[in-house]
C-alpha cells in the first residue's frame, strides 16, 4: 500500500485484523489496535507476556517485528510502583517499564489511577502568542478570542472527557487560559478578567469539559460495545 493513500487504513486494519482474532484474550485482557500501533492491556505481568508472545506469534506470519525501540510497557494500579520483570520478545530484546507513554496523543503517567499528564496539553501558551504575534493589536479582542476558541482550546482539550480531573487540574487548565486573557486585556483584576469573559460569551475550559463529559457519557451509553476496564493494572504499548 502506498502511504497516505485513502485505502490505505481500512486495508492495513483488514491485514493485521488476524492479530485480534487470533490471541486468546480472556475477560479482563483487552487489545487496541489502530493503524500499526497495538496496546495490550492486561491484568497481571504474567498475562502480558503471554499476550505478546501470542501477538509476535501473528505478526511473524505477517512478515512483521515488534519495533522494541518504540515500545514500552507501564503499570497502572495500586501497585504501579513495584519493579517488574521486563517484557521479553522472540527476538531477545527487552521491553523496559517508563514512567510516561504517549499512545494516540495522550500522555499516559504510570500512577494509581488512569491518569494522563497535562503538562503537553498546556502547550497553549505557545500557541495562543504564536496567534497574538501574528496579529497582535491590529485585531480586535473578539477576533483574538475567536481565535484562542478555534486553534487553541481544541488543543487543550484534546481527549480530555475521558480522563479523571481533579479540581486542581481543571484549575490549573483554566489558568492556562487567563494568564493569557491578563495578557490581552492588560490587567491581573480578576473581576475584569470575569466581566471580559461574560461580555465575549468566552468559557473557560472546565466549563467547557463538563459539557464535553455530558456529550461523551450519551455517546457512550448508546453504543452497544462499550466494555469497562477500571479494574486494568498492566499496560504494554507496541508499534511495529
Amino acid at each position: 500500500m502506498r502511504q497516505g493513500s485513502v485505502l490505505s487504513p481500512q486495508l492495513f486494519a483488514v491485514y493485521l485484523n488476524d492479530i485480534f482474532s487470533q490471541l486468546p484474550v480472556s475477560q479482563r485482557c483487552f487489545v487496541v489496535l489502530y493503524a500499526d500501533d497495538i496496546l495490550i492491556m492486561a491484568p497481571s505481568v504474567c498475562n502480558l507476556q503471554q499476550l505478546v508472545n501470542a501477538c509476535q506469534v501473528e505478526l511473524d506470519l505477517l512478515d512483521m517485528q515488534v519495533n522494541f525501540r518504540k515500545s514500552s510497557c507501564m503499570r497502572i494500579g495500586p501497585r504501579c510502583s513495584v519493579k517488574c520483570d521486563n517484557i521479553v520478545l522472540t527476538s531477545g530484546q527487552s521491553l523496559q517499564w517508563v514512567d510516561q507513554l504517549r499512545y494516540l496523543g495522550v500522555f499516559i503517567v504510570r500512577s494509581v489511577k488512569f491518569k494522563c499528564s497535562l503538562d503537553h496539553a498546556k502547550r497553549i501558551y505557545r500557541l495562543s502568542n504564536s496567534i497574538f504575534g501574528k496579529v497582535g493589536r491590529a485585531a480586535s479582542e473578539e477576533v483574538v478570542l475567536h481565535l484562542i476558541k478555534t486553534k487553541c482550546l481544541p488543543v487543550l482539550l484534546y481527549v480530555l472527557e475521558v480522563c479523571y480531573l481533579t479540581k486542581a487540574d481543571q484549575r490549573s487548565l483554566d489558568f492556562a487560559v487567563i494568564r493569557f486573557l491578563m495578557k490581552l486585556f492588560c490587567t491581573s483584576n480578576m473581576v475584569i478578567i470575569n466581566a471580559c469573559l461574560s461580555y465575549f460569551d468566552f468559557r473557560l475550559p472546565s466549563e467547557l469539559l463538563l459539557k464535553r463529559y455530558e456529550k461523551y457519557l450519551v455517546k457512550r451509553v448508546c453504543h452497544s460495545c462499550c466494555c469497562r476496564c477500571g479494574s486494568l493494572s498492566v499496560g504494554l504499548l507496541c508499534s511495529v
